[in-house]
């Protein structure tokens, strides 16, 4: 098993990691005319330009629409807690906009971990699978992928961790953990990484 109370710096996605999944991804499809099974932001990538820009608009606005409804996830204010004790980095990276990461990182009480410059959105680094944001995270801290662990709920995450050469930690309340060969440690919340980190 990974040592993660040796680990200094921090990679967390944000929806369904931090906080408790809301996010209905099908219905967001419908509501924007993509086809099921398809990665959103891939889906739209895909359309022509102005087509594109108009849909990345209106998924800003049903994506901020979640905000007033997200909820720290269990576990999540302990952890952060325990993390800043021991000096760690923390890092958000999010396939959300960099504006609905930050209202939803403020609304759960969470923001006051992060360093703003510390959150990655959509925009700001290539989206998850792409392990950009991860090394950009870690070229700002001057960290090694050694030291570092991607935490998050979807394969995306872990992908990304991997293609980056971080240890990764998959977060599955139902117990599934359907990508757990992508994992280097498999949790049910983040109230199971507590011993490791205090």
């Amino acid at each position: 098993m990974t040592d993660l109370a040796r680990l200094r710096h921090w990679v967390f996605d944000l929806d369904g990691t931090l906080t408790l999944a809301v996010h209905d991804f099908d219905a967001l499809r419908r509501e924007l005319g993509l086809p099921l099974g398809r990665p959103i932001l891939e889906a739209v990538a895909e359309r022509p330009p102005d087509e594109a820009a108009a849909l990345r608009a209106r998924l800003d606005v049903l994506e901020a629409e979640l905000v007033a409804r997200t909820r720290a996830a269990p576990g999540a204010t302990a952890l952060l807690t325990a993390l800043a004790d021991r000096g760690a980095r923390v890092g958000i990276l999010t396939r959300n906009s960099l504006a609905n990461a930050r209202a939803t990182l403020a609304h759960c009480g969470l923001d006051g971990f992060v360093d703003a410059a510390d959150v990655l959105g959509r925009d700001e680094a290539r989206p998850k699978p792409d392990p950009d944001g991860v090394l950009r995270l870690l070229a700002r801290w001057g960290a090694a992928p050694a030291g570092a662990v991607m935490v998050g709920d979807f394969r995306f995450d872990l992908e990304a961790g991997r293609a980056a050469g971080t240890a990764t930690v998959s977060v599955d309340p139902s117990g599934a953990h359907p990508w757990a060969a992508l994992a280097d440690r498999c949790v049910a919340s983040l109230e199971e990484l507590l011993p490791d980190v205090r």
